[in-house]
């Protein structure tokens, strides 16, 4: 006996954790997505030429172009965590399903499906093309 319940009421169980976890930390990353953005705006701006207020003379502060760097940067392993607990969860489902249905094959697939990593680059780019209002 492994102590591990494989009953679908066992692995909704978890898988519900799962998801409700995955559903804080999305909260949490828009709070990081808007935070950064906050400090961007709040580290001003520099002008150029003697000028104020916003004009074309201006450029992003130092610190508002290297908080935007970083972000850029971190913007993938952001992404990853939730989508990671989400194909975790699914490939759950999936496999416990197919083991019950006596089909070990479907579920050795299912769970190897459910290890390997997210495309975050795909992810992203679909939600970028959605909020600019694409398909």
């Amino acid at each position: 006996m492994t102590g591990w319940d494989i009953t679908p009421g066992g692995v909704r169980s978890v898988v519900s954790k799962v998801r409700e976890a995955a559903g804080e930390m999305n909260a949490g990353i828009t709070l990081y997505g808007g935070s950064v953005q906050g400090a961007m705006e709040a580290a001003g701006t520099l002008s150029f030429g003697g000028e104020s207020g916003g004009g074309a003379g201006q450029a992003g502060g130092l610190v508002a172009v290297a908080l935007g760097k970083f972000f850029e940067g971190t913007e993938k392993d952001v992404a990853f965590l939730p989508l990671r607990a989400s194909d975790s969860a699914n490939g759950a489902i999936e496999a416990t399903n197919a083991y019950l249905a006596g089909d070990l094959e479907q579920a050795r697939n299912a769970q190897h499906h459910a290890t390997l990593p997210p495309d975050v680059a795909a992810f992203l780019e679909k939600a970028r093309r959605k909020a600019d209002g694409e398909r």
